[in-house]
């Protein structure tokens, strides 16, 4: 349930917070108030795109918070946990734009992308926008509405991936059997690539090892000649080297050690040093006779760089992805000289994923029929209390299980039809000619879809326009029975509809000088007579507006 909302510096709102209740809550105020920009707020929460034009005029940004209480919403909560975004029984959603047009979004405190905003507050809000008819009369916002009440979304997500790989299938096949030109041209220059990169063979991190041993041997001489001076140094000069010192010293200070014990360390430190001159001596000997002064190696290892620099800039790739490069062109030529083979193979692979598609969407397409009868009654009874007596409406639905009928949604063509007067022919909603009759039918199949809703939080945005006189009466009983179990939002121009909430805000522009702004207020019983009779009777409102205003307040108390 939305809890409260506060918004700052969004449109023409300087600030405005208020606390929500559930029930049937009524928005109601003058053309042009600016009742929208509350729902655009909630659609702004809700993931929609922002821009600069959100923030009001000589602010630096705007900001939107909402909490919604879902306590009662086991499904939020554990997507919630699962995206690591928990806290208590509440989630508080902010979203901040700035006015070059960026924004912000979290969740519970947390960075959140639109996806996300989007995926959690349809779980928890569900906006019926008055042009929702407009929208009903697309074949594909059909087709989700009626899916939507069927609740199978495992079901309709194996139809889609079964069609996914049949149509993978498919394009393989073709492209088999329509690229053999290509085919060939294709293999005689990857035969040519793969016989240069094969015979190469530069393995994995290869060329790091050639460049680095070319390195070593280039400068064979320079390292032996500096070996050789270090071991002369170090050992080979008898007069003076480095260990025949440090032995000395070592025999000086052996004999003192038990006059004075603090030499210990001192002589310890000498004999280390001594052992680390030999090890040293001893490793650069070794290293020495390591050393490989072989130019044809050298010549050797200078061709094989050379040869794979030349194919690296043949390829246009650096050298170290050459390796790769052979992988996968030889991958592509065995897959490619292999096709002809393939082609039986793919075809039964073809006739499987056929039959794994037809039998994922002919079990949808019957739980759509049987659904689709069930919703058609239901649709078409609120249409006799819509003041549309001897009205029908009928969902549609044709299977046909031809190749050129495969959809990622199933075999299906789904038509909603409509017979608006008695005796007259079920006809496609889009060709329903009045628009107070589409208005009506399009209400009906919202209230109905929304009392199959697990959502908790319901908006309709003016959906009661084209309707009047006692059908208005009757679109706000729908709504304010909806409103017994669950949070119904209603902005509406109707007094039979505003008369009908549990709570009343009203929505007004207020002017200055140099500037406006908009304001909500919940109304109390005094000030909500007064709008109902302000939607009742106009600019003068009489003791009659009045009185008939309290008579249709006080039949909802």
């Amino acid at each position: 349930m939305l809890e409260s909302i506060q918004i700052k510096n969004f449109a023409i709102i300087d600030s405005l917070q208020l606390e929500f209740n559930q029930g049937l809550t009524a928005l109601t105020g003058e053309t042009g108030a600016g009742k929208s920009i509350l729902l655009d707020a909630i659609k702004l929460i809700s993931g929609d795109r922002a821009d600069s034009d959100n923030v009001k005029n000589g602010q630096d940004r705007a900001e939107i918070n909402i909490c919604f209480d879902i306590q009662q919403h086991p499904k939020a909560q554990h997507w919630l946990q699962d995206n690591e975004m928990a806290s208590d029984q509440e989630c508080i959603i902010r979203r901040i734009i700035f006015a070059n047009g960026r924004s912000k979004a979290f969740i519970n405190g947390h960075n959140a992308p639109l996806s996300q905003l989007k995926n959690l507050t349809q779980m928890l809000v569900d906006l019926h926008g008055q042009n929702e008819h407009q929208s009903l009369q697309k074949s594909s916002i059909q087709r989700q509405l009626l899916d939507t009440y069927l609740n199978e979304p495992a079901l309709v997500s194996s139809v889609k991936q079964t069609f996914g790989l049949w149509q993978q299938l498919q394009k393989q096949l073709g492209e088999v059997l329509d690229g053999s030109v290509d085919r060939e041209q294709r293999i005689d220059l990857l035969n040519l690539y793969c016989q240069e990169l094969n015979q190469l063979n530069l393995a994995e991190g290869e060329i790091e090892t050639l460049q680095s041993e070319y390195n070593r041997l280039a400068h064979a001489g320079q390292l032996l000649e500096s070996s050789e001076e270090i071991l002369s140094i170090l050992y080979d000069n008898d007069d003076a080297s480095v260990q025949s010192l440090l032995s000395h010293c070592e025999g000086l200070i052996t004999g003192k050690v038990a006059y004075d014990p603090k030499l210990s360390t001192s002589y310890e430190l000498i004999s280390s040093a001594v052992i680390q001159v030999q090890e040293a001596t001893n490793e650069l000997r070794n290293y020495q006779q390591s050393l490989d002064l072989d130019s044809g190696q050298l010549d050797r290892l200078n061709q094989r760089i050379g040869h794979a620099q030349d194919l690296a800039r043949k390829h246009h790739i650096s050298i170290e992805k050459l390796p790769d490069l052979a992988l996968e062109l030889n991958q592509e030529l065995e897959l490619l000289s292999s096709s002809e083979n393939n082609i039986e193979e793919i075809n039964r692979l073809l006739d499987q994923a056929k039959k794994n598609y037809l039998e994922c969407a002919n079990q949808l397409s019957l739980k759509r029929i049987e659904i689709a009868q069930s919703l058609s009654a239901q649709i078409s009874e609120i249409m006799q209390q819509l003041g549309m007596d001897g009205g029908r409406f009928s969902i549609q639905i044709n299977s046909n299980e031809g190749e050129t009928d495969f959809k990622t949604t199933g075999i299906d063509t789904i038509s909603y039809q409509v017979s608006a007067n008695p005796g007259q022919p079920l006809k496609p909603l889009t060709k329903v000619a009045s628009g107070g009759e589409l208005s009506r039918i399009s209400l009906a199949i919202q209230v109905i879809f929304s009392e199959s809703s697990n959502i908790p939080t319901l908006i309709f945005d003016e959906v009661d326009s084209g309707v009047g006189g006692g059908i208005a009466e009757i679109v706000g009983k729908k709504l304010r029975w909806l409103g017994s179990n669950r949070q119904v939002f209603c902005v509406t121009h109707l007094p039979q509809v505003a008369s009908q909430a549990h709570h009343h805000y009203l929505v007004e522009k207020v002017k200055t000088s140099d500037d406006t702004t908009t304001s909500v207020v919940p109304l109390a019983s005094g000030p909500r007579l007064e709008e109902i009779s302000r939607m009742l009777g106009g600019v003068v409102i009489s003791d009659q507006t009045r009185a008939h205003a309290s008579e249709m307040i006080a039949g909802q108390v």
